[in-house]
């Protein structure tokens, strides 16, 4: 038995089916029968009837008028079972040809009952099996029983609810009825008035004596399928509670037109059972769940929501007791002790609830921890995915508390200690902050919880700004970037903290690297940019509207041709830079020096004079490769920009052999050095522009 509700509000247990009680296969309970004596859950089990299950799934469930037995119908395969109250046991199980798609019990007890069959059939069971079978047109689809005139009612995907009188034994004329599709339908035992309801969303209330309709009602949801689903008259004679395919339940007096309470069962899944509870309460149920509420008022009283799908309702008169029938292999019993005593065929659970009244059970998950799958590889238990200890739930999974807290205590053995640490820091920092400080610039340094050495190197920037006497005044910046609240997460969040291992920082900051005895904050001892190279000079030089040759000096004769005015450019640009250098390196020279004097108490900081960068020595390459190479090179410009150059080559392998024979020579020197060119005549040609060569 489990408790379904928290406490406080009104109790429902669960006697039967899913997560209350199990019921294990002979073979297993003998195999397992050592073990299943220490287990507390088999022990302490409730079965209340025996065998209350089917092999697959449940369609129809009622209680006889006596309240002794109850029937139920199922598959599969199709059969139907009886169950005896008294011996809380089954009574007995029949097979059938085709499934079952409702039944009624036309006697006080179990012996004689009518089935509505899927295939157009409908089966009369008697006390020693069936009695008779008969067929109608059309697949039916509810029945209802008159006990005063004994005529059933089966209505029909037709407009037609065929009538079949059980004293004369034959089929009498059928009620046609203005809409088609008889969905369900009922028998008012105060005054015989049939209500229909239709596919259209008509509810359609005839007159057994004059064959006659005498009232409609339109309660939605019209469509194949849909309308009007499911509706019961109350014992009283003047309501009616009508359920539709869009899940709402109305009330009706039959002397007004408008209902007086609806409710809408909220999953929007048609309504499959409408039942007056008591004078009080009523009970409408979709696939999904099952509701009580007032009838007076429509306030939710409670609710069942089983873990299966639900097909229809029973209700033991008299009780609190309900039996479900679902597309589960057990069929669920729910016990509401508010809704009234418990029948008197088990009055025992009545002192079951109320020992777990005065010790009420706790939640089916209070015992356990709700954990991502992220969470699970961190405690390295991902491997228990799909194991009993590690029960998959939603988007996460359900773990044993005490398991977690063992799995999170060996996986990280200090974390104890660590919060232990982080809550002593937070209580120092607290302290600190409430001390007086005054308004300078340690003031603003010593708010700063992280990235301090970004803060000392904004204000040293803006203290050297100031010192240089800019115009804007950067200290007051850094200031208001410090004590601004759009940047205050920068110095407060450990989040923002700079990484500066990081390679991430190292490739945003490549000339950024500390010498010894240099602070974050403090300006580097040297900075040397990368000189540049001659392309850069030369754009530079024209970029700023003058030409190279102006810083040439003047020579007693003027160079004759263009390559020699190219190479006395060259030549120039190189001693100008080798004067750059010279400069820089004594600059640093002097520097040095003056670094050296002024260090007192500990070893000056060291860096080793960088030698020539690749772009020079890459530029000194090119201009002995010119020089070499302007020696045999005859170069003229002509008009519109052309030029004439006239080289003898020279090759690796022909070197001190002389130049190689002329194509256009001697045919005999030709011939004895070989083929000069090669022959196309007469060959084809793969290529598509053939005419290139005309």
């Amino acid at each position: 038995m489990v408790l379904r509700s928290t406490p406080g509000a009104v109790s429902v247990y669960q006697i039967s089916g899913t997560n209350s009680s199990r019921s294990l296969p002979e073979w297993l309970a003998k195999k397992r029968k050592k073990s299943l004596k220490n287990d507390a859950e088999y022990s302490n089990r409730i079965e209340l009837i025996q065998d209350f299950e089917f092999a697959e799934a449940s369609n129809k469930i009622e209680v006889t008028r006596d309240g002794g037995y109850c029937m139920a119908t199922g598959t599969y395969k199709p059969q139907i079972h009886v169950y005896d109250f008294e011996d809380l046991s089954l009574k007995f199980e029949r097979h059938t040809d085709a499934e079952n798609v409702d039944f009624k019990i036309i006697s006080d007890d179990w012996t004689k009952s009518v089935h509505l069959q899927n295939d157009r059939s409908i089966e009369f069971q008697g006390q020693g099996g069936i009695l008779t079978k008969s067929r109608i047109p059309k697949f039916g689809r509810a029945l209802a029983y008159n006990d005063e005139n004994c005529d059933l009612y089966v209505g029909a995907a037709g407009n037609e609810v065929y009538r079949l009188n059980l004293d004369q034994g034959r089929f009498m004329a059928p009620f046609e009825l203005s809409s088609a599709g008889v969905n369900c339908l009922d028998v008012n035992q105060a005054h015989g008035l049939l209500g229909f309801g239709t596919d259209a969303g008509i509810v359609e209330f005839w007159d057994p004596r004059s064959r006659s309709r005498v009232g409609m009602l339109d309660v939605g949801a019209p469509g194949l399928g849909g309308g009007a689903t499911a509706l019961k008259f109350r014992n009283d004679g003047l309501n009616v509670g009508i359920g539709n395919a869009d899940g709402i339940v109305r009330l009706f007096d039959l002397r007004a037109p408008e209902p007086y309470v609806t409710k809408d069962q909220g999953y929007g899944f048609g309504i499959k059972k409408v039942l007056w509870v008591n004078d009080d309460h009523v009970l409408c149920a979709d696939k999904r769940v099952a509701k009580i509420w007032d009838r007076r008022t429509g306030d939710a009283y409670t609710s069942i929501e089983p873990t299966v799908d639900i097909n229809d309702v029973a209700h033991i008169p008299g009780s609190g007791m309900f039996m479900f029938a679902n597309e589960g292999i057990p069929m669920h019993t729910y016990y509401i002790p508010n809704l009234g005593p418990a029948p008197k065929w088990c009055s025992f659970l009545e002192n079951v609830t109320e020992e777990l009244e005065e010790k009420p059970s706790t939640s089916v998950y209070d015992n356990y921890k709700f954990v991502t799958k992220r969470e699970l590889a961190a405690l390295n238990i991902s491997h228990l995915i799909g194991s009993a200890v590690v029960k998959s739930y939603m988007h996460g999974y359900f773990i044993d508390q005490r398991l977690y807290e063992q799995a999170k205590l060996i996986s990280n053995p200090f974390a104890y200690k660590e919060h232990r640490e982080r809550e002593i820091r937070k209580t120092l920092e607290k302290e600190r902050e409430s001390r007086i400080r005054t308004s300078g610039t340690g003031a603003i340094a010593s708010r700063v919880k992280v990235n301090r050495a970004l803060a000392e190197r904004l204000l040293a920037e803006s203290e050297a700004e100031v010192t240089n006497k800019k115009k804007v005044s950067a200290k007051e910046t850094s200031k208001a970037a410090l004590s601004d609240d759009r940047f205050a997460g920068i110095f407060e969040n450990p989040d923002f903290e700079v990484d500066e291992n990081a390679a991430e920082f190292k490739q945003l900051n490549p000339s950024h690297k500390k010498v010894k005895g240099q602070q974050y904050g403090e300006a580097p001892l040297r900075t040397t940019a990368r000189p540049l190279t001659a392309a850069e000079e030369e754009a530079m030089e024209e970029n700023n509207g003058y030409s190279s040759d102006e810083h040439v000096e003047a020579t007693d004769e003027e160079p004759d041709s263009e390559d020699e005015r190219k190479a006395a450019k060259k030549k120039a640009l190189a001693e100008k830079r080798a004067e750059k250098k010279a400069a820089e390196r004594a600059a640093f020279q002097a520097k040095r020096a003056d670094n050296i004097k002024m260090t007192t108490g500990s070893e000056a900081a060291r860096e080793e004079i960088p030698d020539d960068d690749f772009a020079d020595r890459v530029a000194d390459l090119e201009a002995e490769e010119d020089r070499h190479v302007m020696k045999n090179v005859k170069m003229s410009k002509g008009a519109g920009g052309a030029v004439e150059m006239t080289f003898v080559p020279q090759g690796s392998g022909n070197k001190g052999r002389g130049p190689r024979p002329k194509r256009d020579g001697d045919e005999e020197e030709a011939r004895d050095t070989g083929k000069s060119r090669q022959e196309y005549d007469g060959r084809r040609r793969a290529g598509k522009n053939a005419f290139r060569g005309m």
